[in-house]
This record gives C-alpha cells, sequence and structure tokens, in this order.
C-alpha cells in the first residue's frame, strides 16, 4: 500500500469533522472568537437552525486585511503567547475553527480595527472568492452560509430544524452565562431567542437566562480550598429536572461537560433525589492555568484535571455545605397546574348541590328554605379532615417558619397556619427525611442503637438475595439491624434500630435485598451506606393514612426547622409546599 500526503482541501475537511459536528459547533468557536476578541457586545443572528445562515457580529477588535487571510489558514493564531500550552487564558486557541467551516460552507468575514481599514475576505467551500477592501465598522462580522450544502453525507445527519435551533441557543446560553460582562443577543429569522445587557452580576445574569424560577429556589454557592474556587447558584432538590440538560458548568470561564464535574454534581445530590431526576446548577469553577489541561478534546467541552481527586472533593464539599445551609427550604409554591385545579363553581337556586363521593353517611337535613330548599336533601359526607380542641394557648404563628398546626386531611397532610400564609405537609414524606436525618447523626456518633426483637423474625428470600444480605451484615448492623444467615433461603432477623420502632421487619430485609441487588456494586461504600439509610427511613417514619395529635404535628414542624434537608423527601419531592395569602385571594377572586 502506497503512503501519499493528503490534498489540503482532504485535510481540511476531516478537520472540519471533528470540529464542525453540526451548526452549534461552527456557532460556538465563532462566538468565542468573538468573546477572545474583547467584545462587549456580540449579536447572533440564524436561519434555518443554523443550517441556512449563521451571522456573528461583534464590537471587538477587529483584523487586518493580512490577519485575515492568516486568520483562514490551519493552525494560526493570536492566541497563544509563545509555545506554552499550560497557560491558555483564551477560548479558542488551535486555529481550526475558521479554516474547517470555511471548507464545508460559505465563509464571509468583514472586519474593520478601530483605527484602521475594512476588508472582506470569502471563501467557498475551500476556494477563496473574494479579498477586497469593504465598508465595515469596528469589529467583526462572519457569515456562515448553506453550512454542509457540497457534503451531503454530512448533511442527511443533521437533526430537524428545531432540534438543530435548540442547540444552537444552548451554545450561547452557556457562552452568555459565562461572560456576564458581555452582551449577547440571539436571533432566528427574526424572533429573538436571547437578549441580556453586559455589564450584569453572575445571579442576575444566570436568573435572565434561566428564569426567575430558579433564582427563588436556589441557594448560593461561594466555596474556596486553596487556590480552588467554587461559586454559581445551585437549585434546592425539590426544583429538579426529569433530564440533565439544566447543569452548566464552567472551568476558569470556559463552558465544559465534563464527567468528572457532572459526575461531582450528582454525587452531592445523591440521597435527595430520585434517580430518574437531575438537580439544576450553574456552576463557575476557577482553577490555577496549570492546574488544568484544556486541550485534550478538539471541541474543547471535556478537560483534565492535575488533582482530579480534589476536584471533585471540593465540588461535593461545597455543594453539601450549601445545601445544608439551606435547612428546611423546598419549592415554596404549589406548581401552576396545582394552583390551576383549583375550581370556583357557582351554585345557583334551583340547580342541584354539587355531589360528593358518599361515605355511606349523611348530613342532617338542612332547615326549612324557600324554593328548592322546603325539601329534603341527601348529602355526601363532610370530607375526611380533623381538628382537634386546643387545651393550651395558641402558638403564635411569628414564631415559626412552618407555622402551627391547625388540622389533618386524610390523616395524611398537616394543615399549618403561618404567618405569610397556609402551609401544607406531607407527613410521611417530612418524617421519612427527619428520621434518615436522625440515622445519620447516630453514624457519625458511632452507630445507630439497636432494638432486640422479643422472638427473631424469619425472612424468606432466594438465595442470591441472602447472600447479598449476609455479606453486608457487618455494614447492616452498625445501623442496629442485626442479621444471621438462617438456612439457604431465609435470613433471620434478631434486631432493628430503635430509631425505627417497631416496625415491619420483612419488609425492610427484603427491600434492602432488592437495593443490593440493583445498586451495590455500583455504588461506594458511604453511597452503599446512604441507600440503606433511605431505605431504612423510609421504613421507619410516620405513614399515610395515620391519625396525629395536635401535639404530634407541632412536634414534627418544629423538628423540620431546625433538620438540614427537611424541605425534600429522601426522594427529592417536596415535604412542604405554601400557598402565600396572594394565593389565597386570587383564589376567591380577591386579587
Amino acid at each position: 500500500m502506497t503512503i501519499r500526503r493528503l490534498p489540503e482541501h482532504l485535510i481540511n475537511r476531516i478537520a472540519a469533522g471533528e470540529v464542525v459536528e453540526r451548526p452549534a459547533s461552527a456557532l460556538k468557536e465563532l462566538v468565542e472568537n468573538a468573546i477572545d476578541a474583547g467584545a462587549r457586545a456580540i449579536h447572533v443572528s440564524l436561519a434555518g437552525g443554523g443550517t441556512g445562515r449563521i451571522e456573528i457580529a461583534d464590537d471587538g477588535c477587529g483584523m487586518t486585511a493580512g490577519e485575515m487571510r492568516l486568520a483562514v489558514e490551519r493552525h494560526a493564531t493570536s492566541k497563544l503567547v509563545g509555545d506554552d500550552l499550560e497557560s491558555i487564558a483564551t477560548l479558542g486557541f488551535r486555529g481550526e475553527a475558521l479554516p474547517s467551516i470555511a471548507s464545508v460552507a460559505a465563509l464571509t468575514i468583514e472586519s474593520r480595527p478601530a483605527d484602521g481599514e475594512g476588508w472582506r475576505i470569502r471563501v467557498d467551500n475551500g476556494r477563496m472568492v473574494a479579498d477586497e477592501p469593504a465598508a465595515a465598522p469596528p469589529g467583526t462580522r462572519v457569515t456562515v452560509e448553506n453550512l454542509f450544502a457540497q457534503v451531503p453525507a454530512r448533511r442527511k445527519f443533521l437533526r430537524s430544524e428545531r432540534a438543530e435551533l435548540g442547540a444552537c441557543v444552548d451554545v450561547v446560553r452557556r457562552l452568555a452565562m459565562s461572560r456576564p460582562d458581555t452582551g449577547f443577543t440571539l436571533v432566528h429569522e427574526g424572533r429573538r431567542q436571547i437578549a441580556v445587557q453586559p455589564g450584569q452580576e453572575r445571579a442576575v445574569r444566570v436568573a435572565a437566562l434561566l428564569g426567575g424560577e430558579l433564582a427563588d429556589n436556589s441557594i448560593a454557592i461561594d466555596f474556596a480550598r486553596g487556590d480552588l474556587t467554587l461559586a454559581g447558584v445551585a437549585g434546592l432538590p425539590t426544583y429538579n429536572r426529569g433530564v440533565a440538560d439544566h447543569q452548566f458548568l464552567f472551568v476558569n470561564g470556559r463552558p465544559v461537560k465534563d464527567r468528572l464535574l457532572v459526575g461531582a454534581l450528582r454525587a452531592a445530590y445523591q440521597d435527595m433525589l430520585a434517580r430518574d431526576r437531575h438537580p439544576v446548577a450553574a456552576l463557575f469553577l476557577d482553577v490555577p492555568a496549570d492546574f488544568v489541561d484544556v486541550n485534550v478534546h478538539p471541541a474543547k467541552t471535556e478537560v483534565r484535571f492535575r488533582d482530579p481527586g480534589l476536584v471533585r472533593g471540593m465540588i461535593v464539599g461545597g455543594l453539601r455545605a450549601a445545601l445544608d445551609g439551606a435547612g428546611h427550604r423546598s419549592v415554596q409554591r404549589p406548581s401552576a397546574a396545582a394552583l390551576g385545579s383549583w375550581v370556583s363553581e357557582p351554585f345557583a337556586p334551583g340547580s342541584s348541590p354539587p355531589s360528593l363521593p358518599s361515605r355511606g353517611f349523611a348530613f342532617a337535613s338542612p332547615p326549612a328554605q324557600p324554593s328548592v330548599w322546603d325539601r329534603p336533601q341527601s348529602f355526601a359526607p363532610p370530607p375526611m379532615a380533623r381538628a382537634e380542641p386546643a387545651h393550651a394557648p395558641v402558638p403564635q404563628t411569628a414564631s415559626y417558619p412552618l407555622g402551627v398546626a391547625r388540622g389533618q386531611v386524610r390523616n395524611t397532610y398537616i394543615v399549618a397556619e403561618a404567618e405569610d400564609g397556609l402551609v401544607i405537609v406531607d407527613q410521611h414524606a417530612a418524617h421519612e427525611r427527619l428520621v434518615l436525618e436522625r440515622m445519620r447523626r447516630a453514624m457519625a456518633d458511632g452507630g445507630v442503637s439497636s432494638q432486640a426483637l422479643l422472638l427473631p423474625e424469619v425472612v424468606e428470600l432466594d438465595e442470591a438475595a441472602c447472600d447479598r444480605l449476609e455479606a453486608r451484615a457487618a455494614e447492616l448492623a452498625s445501623f442496629g439491624l442485626e442479621l444471621e444467615r438462617f438456612g439457604p433461603a431465609a435470613m433471620l432477623v434478631r434486631a432493628t434500630p430503635a430509631l425505627l420502632g417497631q416496625g415491619d421487619a420483612k419488609g425492610l430485609v427484603t427491600d434492602l435485598a432488592d437495593e443490593l441487588a440493583a445498586f451495590d456494586e455500583a455504588l461506594s461504600l458511604k453511597e452503599r451506606l446512604d441507600q440503606v439509610a433511605a431505605t431504612m427511613a423510609c421504613h421507619g417514619s410516620v405513614r399515610a393514612g395515620r391519625p396525629l395529635s395536635v401535639a404530634e404535628m407541632n412536634a414534627l414542624l418544629r423538628e423540620m426547622e431546625v433538620t438540614p434537608h427537611s424541605g425534600q423527601c429522601n426522594h427529592g419531592r417536596p415535604t412542604w409546599v405554601k400557598l402565600g395569602h396572594g394565593d389565597i385571594e386570587k383564589l376567591f377572586g380577591r386579587k
């Protein structure tokens, strides 16, 4: 087989395959160039989701005619000082973006330095077709048209226009989030998608790009360890998503999608979210330039750290500290869908009263009334709710963030009155979190106390499940659960955690066996212990359907107020919601 040199146009197309996967890839490179040029305002205009046209105009430093000619040659860059690849302070530096894009599209560059003349060059699929003076404002305008028009094999793998537009919007959003000192505008076929002003504070920029909801349901992150700093905002565990598309991670101002950082973010929320839910966060990690290698991926979306363990520990520790400080906070308002389900139906004289599910008894007949009310009516019973007379002075609501208990609905939800509204608490979800936090404190103090069963209980399981439980018997004993093998297909329960009281030992052991089967090998020891604690807490918590006295309800509320993470259960669902006075007034048309 003969070895030969590849022609220049083929080299450029191969490079384009690494750098320009889709319109969003080209857009990312061009906007990064504008940022590196010192732009204070960047305007992006798209057509056809970016496949028809991409135009980026900036007010940066601009280029001379000679610099523009060099810019479309491979591996020509203004962003490296000398030969040092260890201290890269710019977003782009390889010098491959413009020639790669020009090899698979029609690329036009118009630019003028503040004290120079304007110039235009145009390269059409690798062929220079224009190199001439042009009237241009200070800065640079780059236009990419008909991306992959002459590479049909690449074009047919593009997704729909809407999907490509979504990827472009995501790119600009991430870059705009990383540079609050720069203004960004993104327009698609006349419709504005993004518009943020320059000079914003970081938190204000994040809120402007992600919506005001995050500002109300997040905590600020500000953490340092040596030369490393971590800042940004992280959503409360109850403010989560079904996919991980609202996680924005930055290293030294560079947007990345690094597996180490994503894994650390997930680990920080590990016992606060269900496995199919994902946290919302915008995290900015700043490290010394020689601590990170950004030259490990063609698209520069992954990085390599000199000490990855330090970075992971810092992210997990910083987020944990901030989430611990959130206390009992949760998503404060019911969802819009939940509020919309409240209905107010007029009841006109002469119409039948609204029906309610019967429970086998009826109200007494009302007093005689005119019209249709002068005949006996049969009504459904009242809703399942209860209140208890207070035998002591009612506490002042202003003293307690979660208010004071006023009653219980369906023996499941505690209704409390707070100074600023009505609080509804899911008693099972709340107590589940409280039990988990008690178990953690007990573990930190040396272990969970056990309570011996009067008669050991035999739990029959398949042999594989028994093997898993037997292998983890020592870990389970530290939680107060004492198990012994009882033949090939059974376990003997001698003691259960004292914190759980008289629970369902069989159900607990069965669930633990299932958890170990699903996640034992994938989790670290600490994560396994957290999973065991969460499963035990679920079995030891107040169940839905259990009547509580007013004293018990208030005791639960007070413990929630001083317990970390009590705003969400062990699966990331809210333990309480608040219906503010304003919301109640809206329901009754008062506002």
